[in-house]
């Protein structure tokens, strides 16, 4: 598949006062097994709150202390590998019918292949919303050109009313 570029403003929601453009190399869908930081987006205000909202609605009570903020970040890219929708990513191993499962090991060997093959990030499908989701490997190029173009408080209350 022949790379993208992409540049846009992208939606990130973190805990507050931590760095918005900083990555994590924890367990993830689209970590390529825990060995390269990568910062997860989304192309959507909505999709980036529905990713952390999905995670917090695990928690037997809602966590009525955490404070968020969602950031909007400028971002370029030069070599994104692209996938339109979910069904694109069924002939590279992923079980389409489970993509919104926690089984994450055909979604982290893709990943692999695409930081192995130089590509900067992956254009996926949200397994949360109806948007697509950024992932940047922060050990390339694209990682620098990440902005900060504003940071918000995150109302869980009223987002949680409104769905």
């Amino acid at each position: 598949m022949d790379p993208v570029p992409f540049e846009s403003a992208v939606w990130r929601v973190t805990k507050k006062g931590r760095d918005p453009i900083r990555g994590s190399a924890a367990n993830g869908r689209w970590s390529p097994g825990a060995t390269v930081e990568v910062l997860y987006t989304s192309l959507e205000r909505e999709g980036a709150l529905a990713e952390i909202g999905f995670r917090l609605s695990l928690e037997p009570v809602w966590p009525s202390r955490l404070e968020s903020e969602i950031h909007e970040i400028g971002i370029r890219t030069a070599r994104t590998l692209q996938f339109i929708d979910v069904s694109g990513l069924a002939p590279f191993g992923v079980d389409v019918s489970r993509y919104e499962s926690f089984d994450y090991t055909a979604t982290q060997g893709l990943a692999a292949a695409a930081h192995f093959m130089e590509f900067d990030g992956l254009l996926i499908p949200s397994a949360r919303h109806k948007s697509q989701n950024l992932v940047i490997f922060m050990d390339r190029d694209a990682a620098t050109s990440l902005k900060t173009i504003r940071t918000e408080i995150v109302d869980w209350s009223r987002w949680r009313a409104g769905r």
